[in-house]
């Protein structure tokens, strides 16, 4: 039996867990968009339910790890809080993307042409060599930190935004 407060989850491998199925989801949406352009796949609202839905759970992430892992990191890590900075503007660049990407989708026709698929395309591209940086920047820089933290830090979600998906 632990003391109170002990580790029940290492939240370092929990951020690993969530970023893997972000890359996941990311690549199955653009795998998606590759697939109506070559007219095989999904109908245009399906392609926006799905892009929506994935922007909205990359938001919630950074959101939770900006109002509650870096302010408990830089707290009890003082070395980290230049990291965390350098984190948060990442954050900041990838919301810019975000919202443009969710414009480009509300704007995107019914039955887009080729033209407006590829600029969802190009825009998901630019956002997966963004957060594939971010990803493994952040992941080398925190993940040692984050595993010792303990259940008295907070949950998953509260300090990362997400539960990492399980299955």
């Amino acid at each position: 039996m632990g003391t109170p407060g002990a580790r029940l989850v290492a939240f370092g491998d929990e951020l690993v867990r969530i970023h893997q199925w972000l890359r996941e989801e990311l690549a199955q949406l653009r795998g998606d968009v590759g697939a109506y352009l070559d007219g095989r796949g999904e109908r245009p609202r399906e392609l926006k339910a799905h892009c929506l839905s994935f922007c909205t759970a990359l938001t919630k992430h950074h959101t939770g790890e900006d109002a509650g892992a870096f302010p408990v990191l830089a707290k009890d890590f003082p070395d980290l809080r230049p990291i965390i900075v350098k984190l948060e503007e990442d954050h900041q660049m990838v919301s810019s993307i975000v919202l443009s990407l969710e414009q480009l989708i509300n704007d995107i026709s019914d039955s887009p042409d080729e033209a407006e698929a590829r600029r969802v395309r190009g825009e998901l591209d630019g956002l997966t060599a963004i957060l594939e940086s971010h990803f493994i920047f952040e992941e080398g820089r925190i993940v040692k930190a984050l595993n010792e933290l303990t259940a008295e830090d907070g949950t998953t979600e509260s300090l990362l935004g997400l539960s990492a998906p399980t299955g």
